[in-house]
């Protein structure tokens, strides 16, 4: 729910290819076998083509502790992805006529600034200048374990101002869409859970989609984890927090279901999803455009606390993807390429993983800040013991991975660097670009 944007939500692939049912299942098993060995990924994957499921995959533990192992009926929260739903439902009421696009909010939450400018379109949109209670994140950080009341989140959210006037940017905020979560509890007159049940779940026969509560491992409901090392237990957001805006829990195979049944217009009407498809500024309504190959595909990614989640739907074929993770050590993004591909019969590589070990006498020589001209931040290499850990301009420090011939990666974010001892230099390479840097 934090993460604003993943790098799958601008995922090109540039190359012409075509669908086959019979693809080679074999090699992307042993894809998801290299990562479970070399502990990069715990979660589940899902593919399907009208409707009918053609690869499933789950790796790791739903929990740890109790050595529960995950499978295709494990349940994970997905994050932002329930913005989608959220979306949807917020049509559902304006084609029932309770609400509309334009009205304003100011009847619902009249203490809100700009609350008669700002509109539910605005808000769908990312277009309301409310700022991202999440955005706050030394203090967010202290109190998101905690139970919230619709005040006490009005508070926090009327607190944090606004960033910018309704309707004259885009800028992503969670605050948004817990707002019409609470504008569909009145509207409807009965708990978001309740709503997400009569109106998508049941018609659906999602049995695995729900709002979440407290984690339930009887109920086979995932834990999530971060590594450090080894997995380290996650923190448990309280869902009365974040709500429609990134409270969902649901599976992949539950998800290719709801993207197929939602872009095939069997959710809310066509003309209601050709409103939700159209971009204003960065955004959809509840999606984002996700260009693949020369078709406009849509989807959404979310995190929450250790979870991870991605879904996808392309209509050249009648595809819908989904991922769904407690624990990541990798890019997720490269896993959503490694299975499309794989789909689409595009090449692609198993990682190799294997690592070279370094002396803390041979990291010195990378030492340094270094700087680029092409973009506008430094990046200070130090070291911890035969750990090389890189720091880039206004973000945490990031333990790399050495691959040997000076070059070492961040795998989770798919970045390299290169490095030139003799020259002073440093190659930063990521998402296809590359970018000197030279030390200071």
């Amino acid at each position: 729910m934090i993460k604003k944007l993943t790098l799958f939500a601008v995922l090109i692939i540039l190359a012409q290819f075509s669908f086959s049912q019979s693809f080679d299942k074999n090699k992307l098993d042993a894809y998801f076998d290299t990562l479970g060995q070399y502990n990069k990924f715990m979660g589940s994957v899902a593919i399907a083509q009208n409707g009918h499921l053609i690869y499933n995959r789950t790796l790791g533990f739903a929990n740890l502790k109790e050595r529960q192992t995950a499978n295709e009926n494990t349940k994970y929260r997905i994050g932002s992805i329930s913005k989608t739903f959220t979306a949807a439902l917020i049509f559902k009421a304006i084609e029932e006529k309770k609400i509309s696009l334009n009205q304003t909010i100011q009847k619902f939450f009249p203490d809100i600034k700009n609350a008669e400018k700002i509109s539910i379109s605005n808000l769908l949109y990312h277009r309301s200048g409310i700022h991202d209670f999440t955005d706050d994140q030394e203090g967010y950080l202290k109190w998101h374990t905690q139970p919230k009341t619709e005040k006490e989140m009005l508070a926090i959210i009327s607190k944090g101002g606004i960033d910018f006037e309704p309707d004259t940017q885009s800028d992503y905020s969670n605050s948004n869409y817990l707002l019409l979560s609470y504008i569909l509890e009145k509207t409807f007159k009965m708990p978001y859970a309740q709503i997400l049940d009569k109106y998508i779940a049941k018609p659906l026969k999602l049995k695995n989609t729900f709002l979440g509560k407290k984690i339930n491992l009887k109920n086979n409901e995932a834990s999530s984890y971060r590594f450090e090392g080894d997995w380290k237990l996650a923190d448990e957001t309280d869902i009365s927090i974040p709500m429609g805006a990134g409270g969902i829990v649901s599976t992949p195979i539950d998800l290719v279901k709801f993207s197929t049944a939602l872009f095939g217009g069997k959710v809310i009407s066509q003309k209601s999803l050709a409103q939700m498809k159209t971009l204003n500024g960065k955004y959809g309504m509840g999606v984002l455009a996700i260009p693949f190959y020369d078709q406009a595909g849509f989807g959404h990614s979310g995190s929450i606390d250790g979870f991870s989640a991605t879904f996808s739907y392309f209509s050249d074929g009648n595809i819908a993807y989904a991922l769904t993770g407690n624990g990541t050590n990798f890019n997720n993004n490269s896993i959503s390429l490694a299975v499309l591909s794989a789909v689409f019969n595009k090449e692609y590589q198993i990682p190799d993983f294997k690592t070279v070990e370094q002396s803390t006498t041979d990291l010195n020589k990378y030492l340094g800040i270094y700087a680029s001209t092409a973009i506008p931040i430094k990046i200070t290499i130090t070291k911890d013991n035969t750990t090389l850990v890189a720091r880039a301009t206004g973000q945490s420090a990031t333990k790399l991975t050495s691959k040997g011939n000076h070059e070492f990666k961040f795998e989770e974010a798919g970045i390299i660097l290169s490095f030139n001892p003799t020259a002073n230099q440093m190659t930063l390479k990521q998402g296809g670009k590359e970018f000197k840097f030279t030390k200071e």
